[in-house]
Parts: structure tokens; C-alpha cells; sequence
């Protein structure tokens, strides 16, 4: 609700206004200002549009006709961008996006402040895993990269240091983290998310938001983080982005929410992006129970929303919910949207439906305040420009570059190794070719072509780390897009393949946000299937037939499941999209410069037959089998294996029963390298309520600990178990613990071998989070 504070209207002593005081408080410069807005400029700080150059570009490369359905290039038919420069001129425009240059981001600025009321502009960008859409800026491993280092702290330094390449670059706010909770791997996004389980996303992307926000955005190296996309478009019926997902409340609540509640309640992100899908029929752009109702009056949300692409238009164009594009603002604004992502006429028709009473001025006033204190929390009204230069300097800097090859290291998982990783002892030939050796796969998603200095591919580091090493490393291209590859070229890698000793296939897909034509995963280019792609089996089993060793290493966003190559390969890598230095990292892996600690965020399966195939499934998933498959997964959640051996003790507690809200349990577990090499071990713990009134998971992730163990070393890793690790939503979904007991699982990945158990219990029930 906007406050109303007791300097209402007054003016400081010289008869300067209170909001362009900036000793005066957020909240006293935002009353002041409201209270010299009138309800047209109060609509407009709700509009956003995409920038000037963007348009520009937009409008050469698709039709009018093709907008409606083209979610990353956008213009408005009938305006220039001297139009929309008037519009900004004039305060009729409160926020832009895709605007990817310094020198435009302070055009823009330079144009708000010859306005009346001399708002700056709140400047949005997709800087997903980095700010990628910049050219020359730091990439960072693609979120389902992150999520395999399974270490939280590294994610919030890549994430700090975005926002500073964004500040540097002039913007202010990032359509980031992606806390969709993956369930469906068709869903071309899976790249985009941190995996498939509530609490590892929830970590991670309470560590992203604080990296990216710090407490209370202050400071000049942070952005508004932008948690997305409320909810559920990663289960949609049929693994399409945009479907329809039809889940229930209960799934709802315990798969899909958990990384929103602790977005709003551990990280105060302040916006919120709404998903392009209905769910159980409710378009999430006008759904009130979950803008309002619960994120914001049950779990204290206290930033603004933002519509994605277009899509407040499309309750009316794509899911008939409105009559016209009126009536689906109204639904959506009353709902609680705060801007819409992205054009015009908007403004025009939400004031008609606020003089009509259709939708109560409050609602505005709120919209409109949130988004004032994001931009007074910000700087902005004392600092809208940007130095070009320090762009330059800040870009791609020897810290951030660090920390990318630090992620891509540690997100490497080794899905099976017989005996012949490491690679050592030189003077031999490597061979090395597939799609998706030598050129930016490795970059992912969200990323427009980089500079060629700034990427080591996968056989630029094979090449550079082999032949420091003794070995001779050869590369052909048999086709660097896996749709088009050729027969010819095809047979005459596998020629060149026979000659070598070694051949390293490296296979996947591809995300080209800048080739999207030739896109097989990535944001709305969804699988059929969890095969390769194009001809790549071809390549592949033609070079397995000359019976020399293949090392397979997947460059992937999105999950392979090959398990008749896997069974035939010497050994598997998957190094996901390790970004900038991702060649870098794989190069040390298979030369045992790096021993391997990833671990599968997500579960493999077999074939899309066996979807829905998750770890953290109900009791009676697999009481039945597959006539034709196995009910197995190809590699389960938290998988990794490594150069050394582990072994793990039971676990130890600290005290068998839970008493109270605020009680801890603290869980041990001994770790011994048994083996020769120094490594990293990620212990994991899991939970299972034995006994429940609604029916739970057989197991949950809880907790987990990356430890670093040198050889013939033991070192003893603690967890705490806390009662919302217990806890889920009764009958009346009220958030709570219920007594009895919970089986304690303790291992180095999901798989029930993998798992050593111990036993706590809970004498009465403890209620965190009331229904209200």
C-alpha cells in the first residue's frame, strides 16, 4: 500500500522540491512526488517499451504480422523512434528495455529528464547468466550450469558482479533469476532454471537476488533482481513454453512456490515477473490469489510486478479470457500488475477504466510508488548517466572472468568414466569434432555473440592444454549445427577419426539467441524428444564403429538421453554451457588438471517415455513398471562422479527429536578420499516424512555441502536440519510441521545406493506459516 507520509507536500527550505533531496528518505521522496503527479504521469511510469536502436533492428528483420508471436524482437507499427523519443521527452514512458549501450542508455536518460517532473528511466535487460545481450561482457555458465556447482556463494559473486556490469553499461534491472522449478526437460528453458528441485532453485536463487540487489538495492553496483515467471510454465501439459499447465493447488504450493516465498521473505526481491501460461485456467497475468492474495498479503511481497513479452495483450489475443485489450488490463491491473512489458496505447486505456471506476486510482497509486522507490533506492534522480568509459573497464574485467571459470569448473559432472580419464602420458593423437566443438553453444542461452577473444571453445582449450601436455590435438567440422550436417562430412570425420588415437565427441544442443534459426533448445524452441538433434547419432556411431576410445563431452542446456552411446562411449562429461572459459574448463577436466565435482541438477531419464521422471516423486510412482523401458533414470539427481573415491559415514545427529520452531538439528557426516587424487565431494541430505495426512515425496533435498578432501584425508562436513526443512502445507494449507517421524538420508547423490539413513522425531506440530 503506498505510505502516506506526515511531510506530505512540504518543501525543504528553499522551496526545492522533498524528492529531489536526497538526504530526504525513499519513503518521503516518493510521498512528495506522488503528490505532484497527476493520474496520467502515475500511468506512465507503468509503461515500458524497448529501446530505440531495438526497434530500429526489429523492424528490419520481421512483419507486423509476425509480432504477435515473436517474443524477443518488438516495434509498434505506426510509430518511429522519434515518436517514442517525444514520449520520453514528455514523462509519457517510465522504463525501457533492451537498450544495450551506455551511449543510448544516457540519451534515453538525457530525454526523461527534459520532462516536467524530471523522472529518470528504470532501464530492464535480460542478464540472465551475465549481462549477455552486451557485447563484450562477462558470460557466466547458463543457470542449470550454476545450479550443478551446487555452491550457493559462487552464484551470488557472479550475480554482484552482473550488476556491475549492468550499472556500467546503464542499466538498472534484470528479468533474473529464472526460479521456475523445472519438471517437464522438453520445456526449451531448462537451460534457463537451476534444475528440478524447490530447495536447490530456492538457493540458488536467493543467492542470485542477493548478489544481484544486496539488502535494499542502495549503492551504485546494484539492480533490482526480477524473480520469474509466476508460475508453473516449466509443467505445461504437453512441454511447450506458453501451454497450459493443469496442476494442482497441492503441487503448487510444494514444488512450484517454495523459491518464490523465499525470494520475497529471505532475499526481499522487489519485482516479480508473471508467467506467459494459464494454470487450471487462470492466465497468470490476472491472477489475483497469486499476485495478491498470497505473494504479496500472506508472504509480505513488497515490490512491483512486471508482465512478460506482450502478454497482457494476450489474455484477450491468445487465451480469450477479455473481449479487447481494455478489459485485459483491467483484469490484469486489478489483479495487481504494476507495468506492462512492453508499448503503446496501454496508458490510454488504463485511464479511460480508471475514470470509468473500473479500476480503483489505489491500484495506480500502488503501481506507480514501488516503482519510484526502486528508482530513488537506485541513485537514479542523482545519477541517471553512465561514464562510457568505465563500461569498458568494468566489461569482462580479470575478477569476473575468474569467477566464470570458477563456475564452469566447478559445474563439470562426469557421468562416467571407464578408465581412461584422466588423459595422460602424451604423445598421442586426439581427435576432436561434433556440432558443438569450436564455436559459442557454449555460451547458451540469453547471449548475443560475443567477441572471439573473450571465448575459449571447447577445442580451443582441448588444443592449447593437449599440446602443452604432449599430445597431438586435430579438429574437423562435421557440421557446427546439428540440423544441417552432412553425410560427406559426416563419413570424413569418422575417416580422420580411425587415424587418431583418442576422439572427442562433443555433441548437444544449441540456444543461438542470434542464429535462431538453427536453435534446438533454448526460450521457445521445445523437444519432442531427448535424443541428439539432426544427424549427431550418425556422426557418432559411425566413429564408435572404427573401435577406437570415444570420450563423449555434452555441451547441453538442455538433458541427453543416449544410453545406447553412453553404453558404447569410454567415458561421459556433461559440461552444460559453461560460458566464457567453458573449453577452458572441460580442457582441464579431461587432462586432470580439474578432477570433476558437478553434480545433475535435474534427472536424466531414459527416453521422454518416462516422463514425468523426477527423484523427489511420490510413493506409488513406480509400483507398476514400463513395458518397454526400464523405470530407472539414466543418471539420478545429484549424480557426479570423480577422479577420486569417497566414502561417506552414516549420519550423525547432533539429537534425535525436534522440539519447537526454532530448533536445530545438526547432522554429520564423515568424509574420507580413499583414493589417490585431491577432490570434492558434495554431500547431500535428504528427508522423508514417514507418516503424513497428505502424501509426500520419498525423498527431499534439504541441505548440502561442497568439501574439498585431499588425498587419505577425512573431514567431517555438518548440516543443519531446520523445522521448515520438515514442514509442508496441511488440509488448509497452513505451512507446518506434523509430528512423527522423518527418515534422514545422507549420500553423494539422490539414488537410494548412494544413501545411508538415521532417524528423528517430532512429539507436537509446529505451525510456520498460517493460511490466512
Amino acid at each position: 500500500m503506498f505510505l502516506v507520509s506526515c511531510n506530505e507536500h512540504k518543501k525543504t527550505e528553499f522551496g526545492n522540491p522533498i524528492y529531489l533531496d536526497s538526504s530526504a528518505s525513499v519513503n518521503d521522496r516518493v510521498t512528495d512526488l506522488m503528490s505532484r503527479m497527476t493520474l496520467e504521469d502515475k500511468v506512465h511510469q507503468m509503461c515500458q517499451y524497448v529501446g530505440l536502436e531495438h526497434m530500429k533492428a526489429a523492424e528490419s528483420e520481421i512483419s507486423p504480422e509476425e509480432l504477435e508471436k515473436n517474443d524477443a524482437l518488438g516495434f509498434y507499427p505506426g510509430m518511429r523512434p522519434e515518436d517514442i523519443a517525444r514520449l520520453t521527452t514528455e514523462g509519457k514512458i517510465g522504463s525501457f528495455l533492451h537498450v544495450v549501450t551506455p551511449e543510448e542508455a544516457n540519451y534515453l536518460q538525457s530525454l526523461a529528464l527534459k520532462s516536467p517532473l524530471k523522472i529518470p528511466l528504470l532501464i530492464g535487460i535480460d542478464a540472465i547468466h551475465g549481462n549477455g545481450l552486451v557485447n563484450g561482457s562477462t558470460i557466466y555458465p547458463s543457470p542449470i550450469s550454476q545450479a550443478a556447482t551446487f555452491d550457493d556463494a559462487l552464484i551470488k559473486e557472479g550475480s554482484a558482479q552482473t550488476a556491475q556490469e549492468m550499472r556500467a553499461n546503464g542499466m538498472h534491472w534484470t528479468f533474473a533469476p529464472n526460479i521456475d522449478v523445472l519438471r517437464d526437460p522438453r520445456w526449451g528453458r531448462t537451460g534457463e532454471t537451476f534444475g528440478e528441485d524447490p530447495y536447490l532453485v530456492g538457493n540458488m536463487g536467493v543467492a542470485a537476488i542477493t548478489g544481484l540487489q544486496s539488502k535494499d538495492l542502495s549503492g551504485p553496483d546494484h539492480v533490482v533482481a526480477c524473480a520469474k515467471h509466476l508460475i508453473a510454465g516449466s509443467s505445461s501439459v504437453n512441454g511447450l513454453n506458453a501451454a497450459p499447465t493443469d496442476v494442482s493447488k497441492r503441487t503448487i504450493f510444494e514444488i512450484f512456490l517454495p523459491p518464490y516465498r523465499r525470494a520475497v521473505q529471505e532475499a526481499n526481491v522487489f519485482s516479480i515477473m508473471t508467467a506467459h501460461n494459464e494454470v487450471a485456467g487462470m492466465p497468470g497475468h490476472m491472477d489475483e490469489f497469486m499476485m495478491t492474495d498470497l505473494m504479496r498479503d500472506r508472504w509480505g511481497f513488497k515490490g512491483f510486478y512486471v508482465s512478460d513479452w506482450n502478454d497482457i495483450s494476450r489474455i484477450a489475443l491468445w487465451h480469450h479470457v477479455a473481449k479487447d485489450f481494455k478489459q485485459a488490463i483491467e483484469f490484469s491491473v486489478n489483479a495487481g500488475m504494476d507495468m506492462n512489458m512492453h508499448g503503446p496505447v496501454f496508458d490510454k486505456l488504463l485511464i479511460e477504466l480508471v475514470k470509468e471506476g473500473k479500476v480503483d486510482e489505489s491500484r495506480v497509486n500502488d503501481a506507480c510508488s514501488k516503482i519510484l522507490e526502486a528508482k530513488f533506492r537506485l541513485g537514479l534522480f542523482e545519477n541517471p548517466y553512465v561514464d562510457v568509459k568505465k563500461a569498458n573497464e568494468v566489461n569482462f574485467s580479470k575478477a569476473h572472468q575468474e569467477t566464470a571459470l570458477a563456475q564452469a569448473r566447478e559445474a563439470i559432472t562426469l557421468l562416467k568414466n571407464n578408465d581412461i580419464l584422466p588423459l595422460q602420458g602424451g604423445k598421442k593423437s586426439i581427435f576432436v569434432t561434433g556440432p558443438n566443438a569450436n564455436n559459442e553453444t557454449i555460451m547458451g542461452d540469453w547471449v548475443y555473440q560475443q567477441p572471439a577473444e573473450n571465448v575459449t571453445t571447447v577445442y580451443q582449450g582441448l588444443k592449447a592444454l593437449g599440446e602443452q601436455k604432449g599430445y597431438n590435438v586435430s579438429y574437423f567440422n562435421a557440421g557446427d549445427r546439428s540440423k544441417k550436417m552432412k553425410d560427406a562430412d559426416i563419413d570424413k570425420a569418422a575417416q580422420l577419426a580411425k587415424k587418431a588415437d583418442i576422439t572427442i565427441l562433443v555433441l548437444g544442443e544449441n540456444s543461438f539467441r542470434y542464429d535462431w534459426p538453427n536453435k534446438t533448445t533454448g526460450e521457445n524452441i521445445d523437444r519432442a524428444t531427448l535424443r541428439l538433434s539432426g544427424k549427431q547419432m550418425d556422426l557418432a556411431n559411425k566413429v564408435l564403429a572404427n573401435g577406437k576410445p570415444v570420450i563423449v563431452v555434452y555441451v547441453s542446456g538442455s538433458p541427453i538421453a543416449e544410453p545406447s552411446l553412453e553404453e558404447r562411449a569410454k567415458a561421459v562429461v556433461y559440461a552444460y554451457e559453461p560460458g566464457s572459459f567453458g573449453g577452458q574448463a572441460v580442457a582441464e577436466a579431461i587432462f586432470g588438471d580439474l578432477n570433476p565435482s558437478g553434480k545433475l541438477p535435474l534427472t536424466i531419464p531414459r527416453s521422454v517415455g518416462q516422463l514425468q521422471m523426477v527423484y523427489n516423486h511420490k510413493p506409488t510412482a513406480y509400483i507398476h513398471k514400463y513395458n518397454t523401458e526400464k523405470k530407472v533414470p539414466l543418471h539420478p539427481f545429484g549424480f557426479g562422479l570423480s577422479y577420486t573415491e569417497f566414502k561417506l559415514s552414516e549420519p550423525k545427529l547432533s539429537k534425535a527429536k525436534f522440539v519447537g520452531k526454532d530448533d536445530t538439528i545438526n547432522v554429520s557426516v564423515d568424509v574420507t578420499n580413499t583414493g589417490k587424487m585431491d577432490g570434492t565431494e558434495v554431500v547431500q541430505l535428504y528427508i522423508r516424512d514417514d507418516v503424513s495426512s497428505y502424501t509426500r515425496p520419498v525423498k527431499e533435498l534439504k541441505g548440502y555441502k561442497r568439501v574439498a578432501v585431499k588425498a587419505g584425508e577425512t573431514k567431517t562436513v555438518t548440516i543443519p536440519i531446520s523445522a521448515e526443512s520438515l514442514a509442508f502445507y496441511d488440509k488448509d494449507f497452513n505451512f507446518v510441521v506434523e509430528p512423527g517421524t522423518f527418515t534422514i538420508m545422507t549420500g553423494s547423490s539422490s539414488a537410494d545406493k548412494d544413501l545411508m539413513k538415521t532417524t528423528i522425531s517430532v512429539d507436537n506440530e509446529i505451525i510456520l506459516d498460517k493460511n490466512k
